[in-house]
């Protein structure tokens, strides 16, 4: 069995000595590193890195790693920084409207165990994919939205998402516009696919665009949801041939296979604890 271990994302201003006074904090309290990755960027003059160590023999218990990494290397550095355990599975809410086949790869890495995760629900404004949260034996909540219901509606699924401790929400391919004050509550921490390689072709039909403009590259794009629709931090992106003797439903078939592909590779990246946002980028460890 995988021995526990416990992760650090952080960043800073970047300046002479943090790596070794990460490491050396790690070192002196007898934690065994395994990963260890950072990134210098130039532009903004920042500073990332994302750590891990064995906690067999670590000498700060679990409870306090927190209190002493703040006082002894974060308060130095100025360093923004989170503090994740690989014993703790997250919690995954996914969003769904009508299509399926990002939600049927997902429950399969689910099911499958590649995932190490809990999906206490699946959140709906339609209740078409119903069966297929009954096929996996997770609870299926559908809340119809309209004009006039909306801010009720996102009330009763903040208060859901809220009871049942959920670490982070994945839209796969869910077909509304969320408010800014549900993602206010859940900053950073929504996962959107989008059906377009942006920011091009956007809108409700990209591949007919893509189409009848002839290109010969489609793409999917997975990102954190911003307030500003369909432009937050980007995460993964992923591409497919196309010709000129594709017709619009070879697009829109490979582009289903793109889409699925391209969030999957988010979401695993994001369970990992492997993503650092900064400035609406994303900096994303291997």
């Amino acid at each position: 069995m995988k021995k526990p271990t416990a992760v650090l994302l952080m960043h800073c201003p970047d300046q002479a000595g943090i790596v070794r006074a990460v490491t050396d904090f790690l070192y002196e309290n007898k934690g065994n590193v395994i990963y260890l990755d950072q990134h210098t960027d130039a532009a903004s003059r920042q500073f990332f890195m994302r750590v891990e160590w064995e906690l067999d023999n670590f000498l700060i218990g679990k409870e306090k790693i927190e209190e002493y990494f703040e006082t002894l290397i974060a308060q130095k550095f100025d360093m923004k920084w989170e503090l994740h355990f690989s014993e703790n599975k997250k919690r995954v809410a996914i969003y769904v409207t009508k299509l399926s086949h990002c939600l049927y790869d997902m429950l399969y890495r689910y099911q499958s165990g590649e995932w190490n995760i809990e999906i206490p629900f699946i959140v709906s404004n339609h209740d078409n994919l119903r069966h297929l949260a009954e096929k996996f034996d997770i609870p299926y909540y559908h809340f119809p939205m309209t004009k006039q219901n909306k801010a009720e509606q996102e009330a009763a699924q903040l208060k859901l998402l809220q009871e049942n401790d959920i670490d982070f929400i994945v839209l796969a391919r869910y077909m509304q516009i969320i408010s800014s004050y549900f993602i206010k509550a859940y900053a950073g921490k929504i996962i959107n696919i989008h059906h377009s390689f942006l920011p091009a072709f956007i809108g409700s039909k990209p591949y007919h665009a893509a189409h009848a403009r002839g290109v010969k590259l489609i793409g999917a794009t997975s990102h954190y949801v911003t307030e500003d629709l369909d432009a937050g931090p980007i995460i993964e992106q992923g591409v497919s041939l196309v010709t000129h003797s594709d017709k619009v439903s070879d697009f829109i078939r490979k582009g289903k296979d793109i889409e699925k592909i391209t969030l999957a590779k988010a979401v695993s990246k994001e369970i990992a604890n492997k993503i650092l946002a900064y400035n609406n980028r994303t900096v994303v460890f291997e």
